[in-house]
């Protein structure tokens, strides 16, 4: 049996008609930053990371917590909304949109990936699309965004998954792919049901 002949060419490759939106000595300055005053702050400088972010470009909603050791490639591609938090280690590989809603949390060790490629092309050429994070919705730790997903409202990511797919408002989705788990929130009426008799109510039952 012949061996398979390797097509790719890793040396076609090209990013024509991408952009990184802004220029070289941006870019490189933004990368220096981020590797010394934003990495180098104390946790609890939250005000001044954000400073240091919009200064780059980056829109941020009021009392957004970014730790000092998130990663974040191009913080004029990224938006956070109020009171939102990005944990310890996550990454935000921002070489498209990434849109973060309020009241949201990106755990520890999370990566949210906005550029992959085309294995199917033999320059590998490069694929890059937008990830929306919306309001209330949880990443929880370690879990792998693909690039073109949209986690609903109040929607919840767990742990350590692979999100390859949008999870709808509400939901929670688990596992490698992530699927289906359960709601996130019991509805009133079940609550209402599940709610456990007073001995008064017992009482006044067995009486009528």
């Amino acid at each position: 049996m012949n061996p398979t002949t390797n097509r790719i060419r890793l040396n076609l490759y090209k990013q024509d008609g991408y952009s990184r939106g802004r220029g070289g000595a941006t870019v490189l300055t933004w990368w220096f930053v981020h590797a010394t005053l934003f990495r180098w702050s104390p946790q609890p400088m939250y005000g001044f990371r954000r400073f240091l972010l919009r200064l780059f470009g980056a829109k941020l909603g009021t009392g957004v917590k970014v730790r000092p050791s998130a990663s974040i490639t191009y913080p004029w591609k990224v938006s956070i909304g109020d009171h939102s938090w990005i944990g310890d280690r996550a990454e935000l590989y921002s070489l498209d949109r990434i849109e973060i809603g309020a009241h949201c949390v990106v755990s520890q060790r999370s990566y949210l990936c906005t550029g992959s490629h085309d294995m199917e092309d033999p320059a590998f050429s490069l694929v890059v699309k937008p990830i929306r994070i919306e309001d209330g919705a949880w990443v929880a730790s370690d879990v792998f965004v693909y690039p073109g997903v949209t986690i609903g409202t109040m929607a919840v990511a767990a742990a350590r998954s692979t999100v390859l797919r949008d999870i709808p408002a509400e939901q929670v989705h688990a596992g490698t792919p992530a699927k289906f788990l359960k709601w996130r929130f019991t509805p009133e009426e079940e609550k209402t049901a599940e709610e456990p008799v007073s001995k008064h109510e017992q009482r006044k039952a067995v009486v009528s």
